[in-house]
């Protein structure tokens, strides 16, 4: 057992829990940061973007030193068959201002640079190391047991992800539930800074973000993604693990389709893989967040399950960031009173129900179910490419009223069942 005794330990080097090592380190607190990848950011194969609100209060123009890839200005959403797509494509000055912007970002790198800032700050990291357990001591969570090391501390915090042993150990949630978790596959695309300019029409530093429904996902609750980066892009497909023993198609299958799907293909033509990897991703939202408190612990980011999916926006950054900062401001409470106890630590839930994090989540908390509707990935992308090919494919035979046409279409998914849905999405959002 080690003699030295931190004022926090935290369980995982992903961006909830270096954000809350800087925070703490910053206030003067002997912070231990445990990571079980060999490096910070060498396990995390998120392909996505970063919102920057949440971190731009905690460091000011962090993006003018951090190693973010584009600032997104392009927002495309696709419906897709297995031979066509509908897009809709949103551009605007508005997406670039500063504070409500948002970056692609490639996680490896991106934490290895927010490790240095906490280890600046005075954190200390040691990665390739795995937490087994939690010491406890008259209920109270007294520090980690790392093989055959017990390292002690006021308060652990845990921030190892979705798929937190820790927090099932604790009793704070049982097994995950194969409708609160997708599991992802992504690849990522080398091509030259100006080849992905010219193909995304995006000028320098400008980037493109694009999510696709439908046959990605061969139909299946989920869908495909793509992110433009400096001189790669990542794509992928992301599937409802409920949902994927369903599918007529593996992950990795349903990704190369995708690849060479007519809408993408040009795009990463001449491309070449650089990467490819594999991992869950929190969906259930507000109904899969577990006990998030407890008497000498704390649960942040994706270990406590704060990842909104509303179908056109995906989040989970964000929300990492600023549960890292509010179990901060929450220790920094408890050590100011000499008390870390559950009824003291709950000022976290406290701030968290005071921040849009759990007001978002708590507005967005049926969207999940709405989102099992099957005919979102099937009926309806091929309801909607099929009206755009009876508004353009032009073959000589005489037309028929554009009204006529898209009745047709509408009727193989029923009127009914599309105003049925229309209302259960409205009222889940």
């Amino acid at each position: 057992m080690s003699e030295e005794k931190f004022d926090a330990i935290i369980v995982g080097a992903g961006i909830a829990g270096l954000v809350a090592g800087y925070i703490l380190a910053k206030e003067g607190q002997d912070v231990l940061i445990i990571e079980r990848g060999n490096y910070p950011g060498s396990k995390n194969m998120t392909g996505g973007r970063l919102y920057t609100h949440s971190l731009e209060k905690i460091m000011p123009d962090f993006a003018k030193e951090a190693p973010v890839q584009r600032k997104i200005i392009h927002e495309k959403i696709s419906m897709m068959t297995e031979e066509s797509a509908f897009t809709i494509d949103y551009t605007s000055p508005k997406l670039g201002v500063q504070g409500k912007d948002s970056y692609s970002v490639i996680r490896g790198e991106f934490d290895q640079w927010l490790a240095e800032k906490a280890e600046e700050a005075g954190a200390q990291i040691i990665p390739g190391i795995r937490v087994d357990d939690l010491i406890k001591r008259d209920g109270k969570v007294c520090g980690v047991i790392a093989g055959e090391d017990e390292l002690e501390a006021e308060v652990v915090i845990i921030a190892e992800g979705v798929n937190s042993l820790l927090t099932q150990k604790l009793g704070f949630r049982g097994e995950l539930k194969p409708d609160e978790v997708a599991v992802g596959a992504k690849e990522i695309i080398a091509l030259p800074e100006n080849v992905i300019e010219d193909r995304f029409q995006l000028n320098s530093g400008e980037g493109a973000a694009w999510l696709f429904v439908g046959s990605p996902s061969a139909g299946r609750v989920g869908g495909g993604f793509l992110y433009t980066n400096k001189s790669t892009i990542s794509l992928g497909v992301v599937c409802t693990l409920a949902d994927l023993h369903k599918a007529e198609k593996i992950l990795p299958q349903m990704v190369e389709d995708f690849k060479y799907h007519p809408a993408i293909s040009p795009l990463i033509k001449d491309g070449k893989m650089v990467e490819y990897s594999g991992h869950l991703v929190p969906e259930g939202g507000f109904n899969m967040i577990p006990k998030l408190v407890g008497d000498g612990v704390l649960v942040i980011g994706d270990a406590a399950g704060f990842c909104i999916n509303i179908g056109y926006a995906i989040r989970g950054m964000d929300l990492a960031v600023t549960s890292a900062e509010c179990a901060a401001k929450a220790i920094i409470e408890a050590k100011g009173k000499g008390n870390y106890s559950e009824a003291t630590l709950t000022k976290y839930k406290q701030l968290l129900d005071e921040s849009y994090v759990m007001k978002d989540l708590k507005l967005y908390k049926n969207f999940p179910q709405f989102m099992e509707t099957e005919r979102i990935f099937n009926e309806y992308p091929v309801m909607i490419t099929n009206m755009m090919e009876s508004m353009f494919v032009i073959d000589g035979d005489p037309s028929q009223p554009l009204m006529t046409a898209m009745k047709k279409h509408v009727k193989k998914v029923g009127m009914r069942n599309i105003i049925k849905d229309g209302i259960k999405g409205v009222k889940s959002l």
